[in-house]
């Protein structure tokens, strides 16, 4: 991947290039999606879609369509926009709802889920049966993954070979 730009780097350098050509001055710091209108997040988006097909800028993953590499390009600009202190007005990013992922990748938390959003004729009281599972489905999958960190045995023979043993009770 040598050669290539990060895309937070390439966000960045395209949006302040749209803003800087629109005669838009631009400072780090400066809270930069309140001065991009459609037209100038169209722009930054075409830039990212060129440098993503030249292979100038890194990308993990492919695409079927250009219509997808535009769509996820619109979202990296957002995600940058929010989250780079350059571009978002010198503050540090804050998730909205934190910890809101929790259980997504879980079969049961999903089609529970499934359940209590394809299901439209359940009374009020089957609802709050079905969330209840939900929250408490959820609670479980918290709670294991906070004690899933155990060390092996071959990592508390390393731990005593290195003399930190006393730290392990």
């Amino acid at each position: 991947m040598s050669g290539t730009t990060k895309q937070k780097e390439a966000v960045f350098s395209a949006v302040s290039s749209v803003l800087t050509e629109a005669g838009i001055s631009v400072n780090e710091g400066d809270n930069f999606a309140a001065s991009l209108n459609r037209e100038l997040r169209a722009q930054v988006t075409n830039i990212l879609v060129e440098g993503f097909n030249n292979g100038t800028i890194a990308l993990d993953k492919s695409f079927e369509s250009e219509a997808d590499l535009r769509t996820y390009c619109s979202g990296l600009t957002s995600n940058w926009l929010r989250k780079d202190p350059r571009m978002n007005g010198g503050v540090k990013y804050v998730a909205k709802n934190p910890g809101s992922r929790v259980g997504s990748a879980d079969p049961t938390i999903k089609s529970m889920r499934t359940l209590l959003a394809t299901r439209t004729d359940l009374s009020v009281a089957d609802r709050a049966d079905i969330q209840a599972a939900i929250d408490s489905r959820v609670a479980e999958v918290r709670s294991s993954k906070k004690n899933a960190k155990v060390l092996t045995a071959e990592q508390i023979e390393l731990l005593k070979n290195a003399g930190l043993d006393q730290y392990l009770s």
